[in-house]
């Protein structure tokens, strides 16, 4: 699979670990910055990026991290088609992408540990996007889209 990565200031050295745990699995990855952590940048350039390459679909799924993972992940949510999902554990992450079809994973530097951030990138990689009333939701999910004029068609749909 190829991944999209890109972290504000705050999220450089979990991004660099997971990049780099992508990468030892065998997937490609696409950085797309920050890469110094004593230069103050803003991170919904970096959450649009990852989302821009998502939702284009010049990758497969995208890690963003930021300081909480919070804002990363609104800034990513703001690009059609893109489902992005801010993770705390093993469970949130298979939760993301099971029920929730979560396209990109953020996670927080300060918030998280590499290895908690590890396991849940592993659970969030190994989850499949289940089916039946998932789909009903992600339906109302994407008329919200229609009703906004936001609809973007994803390669998953």
């Amino acid at each position: 699979m190829h991944f999209a990565v890109g972290s504000d200031h705050a999220g450089v050295r979990l991004k660099a670990a997971l990049a780099s745990h992508l990468e030892e699995l065998g997937h490609q990855v696409t950085d797309f910055g920050t890469n110094d952590p004593s230069v103050s940048v803003d991170y919904p350039d970096f959450g649009a990026a990852v989302g821009r390459a998502v939702a284009e679909g010049t990758v497969d799924l995208g890690v963003a991290v930021c300081g909480t993972g919070i804002g990363i992940s609104i800034a990513a949510n703001k690009i059609n088609g893109v489902r992005a999902a801010v993770v705390h554990d093993v469970t949130t992450a298979q939760l993301a992408r099971m029920h929730n079809h979560a396209n990109v994973i953020c996670f927080g530097d300060r918030t998280l540990g590499e290895t908690t951030a590890l396991d849940a990138l592993d659970a969030f990689l190994a989850a499949v996007p289940q089916e039946g009333r998932h789909l009903n939701r992600l339906a109302k999910i994407s008329a919200l889209d229609d009703a906004a004029g936001l609809r973007f068609e994803t390669k998953e749909g």
